[in-house]
């Protein structure tokens, strides 16, 4: 597993690529906290390159949406990641969206 932070108009994208699970889940909820700890726009977790997933990283997801409230936002969930996102009903608790682009500047609804 893989993090690489970036700043993109105002939000910290996290990229992260890889397995995630209990063994290597760790990094990705320190990015969080620090997130959390450090500024105040848009956290958005790119999850386009996760090749697997655990209850772990279900469980990192939802602390940090905790900490980040609705700053935290999901995107281009990889097709493992949509299909854990959508039979645990994960979008239901947070934002997904289908780009990076879009989960930083959110498409106005209406």
């Amino acid at each position: 597993m893989r993090i690489v932070p970036r700043q993109d108009r105002g939000a910290l994208v996290l990229a992260v690529t890889g397995d995630l699970d209990i063994d290597n889940i760790a990094p990705l909820g320190a990015a969080l906290e620090r997130a959390a700890e450090d500024g105040n726009g848009p956290v958005v977790v790119d999850l386009s390159d996760v090749s697997f997933a655990d209850s772990t990283t279900v469980n990192a997801l939802l602390q940090g949406q905790v900490l980040l409230g609705p700053r935290l936002r999901l995107a281009a969930p990889s097709p493992f990641m949509e299909r854990l996102i959508g039979v645990l009903g994960l979008d239901s608790v947070l934002p997904v969206f289908p780009t990076v682009p879009e989960a930083i500047d959110p498409p106005l609804s209406g």
